[in-house]
């Protein structure tokens, strides 16, 4: 039975060997997200994350990949024990399979889903994961793109307000402020978490009652990242 769910971003930045000469701008949101997934381990070594990409489908933990898309080809594995390897796996499965060995954690399965994923397809997977055997559920996903400090000309007034109710959400356990969420809303301010999130939030209405700290939001390079950990009352 999941007893805890942390929610993290997923930008390459995490990984310091992707980002050689930057490695300290991305330290406070690379502490925070490593900090979670250390609490996710102790609550349980198996795990199932939710991630986004252009399309529904499970990658299995005995999978193999590399961030050689992003660069540098740095390995992960979603198990202690896989073997199978996959060129082409979305960046949320690999940066679950990162945390998960940075976190010591015996394997994680990626559940990962549309980026325009229907509120109700969201809720349907969230109600799965509520009878789900894994001991902790990894939750990957971004902000909005769009905050101040964002490239010139891309900018949105509308993202700040949507990130402020994103980390009110995640602070408070809301699971209704996060179904709310408009996903047109979402995909024109290019919050690429929003599905993830609302999967979160129907497994957690549907498992009981949690509890939430907010543990970083920021948008240090015009993206909001949010780390969050809730754990079951």
């Amino acid at each position: 039975m999941i007893t805890c769910a942390v929610v993290v971003p997923s930008p390459p930045l995490l990984v310091p060997d992707l980002v050689p000469g930057a490695v300290e701008r991305g330290a406070a949101v690379r502490d925070a997200t490593v900090a979670a997934a250390r609490a996710l381990a102790r609550a349980g070594r198996r795990w199932v994350a939710v991630g986004v990409a252009d399309r529904r489908q499970t990658v299995q933990p005995g999978t193999r990949g590399g961030f050689g898309g992003f660069g540098v080809d740095v390995p992960v594995a979603l198990s202690e024990s896989a073997r199978e390897s996959e060129s082409t796996l979305p960046l949320a499965a690999l940066v679950a399979a990162w945390l998960r060995e940075q976190a010591g954690a015996q394997s994680v399965r990626v559940e990962l889903v549309a980026s325009d994923a229907e509120v109700a397809e969201c809720v349907a997977l969230g109600r799965q994961l509520a009878e789900a055997d894994e001991d902790g559920l990894l939750v990957v996903g971004d902000g909005s793109t769009r905050h101040p400090a964002a490239p010139p000309g891309w900018p949105d007034d509308r993202a700040e307000g949507f990130d402020a109710a994103v980390r009110s959400a995640l602070s408070d356990a809301d699971c209704e402020a996060l179904l709310s969420i408009d996903p047109a809303l979402a995909g024109e301010l290019q919050a690429g978490g929003r599905a993830a999130w609302q999967v979160l939030a129907a497994f957690a209405r549907a498992s009981g009652d949690w509890r939430g700290e907010l543990l970083y939001s920021a948008a240090p390079f015009g993206v909001a990242y949010h780390v969050a950990e809730w754990t079951r009352q």
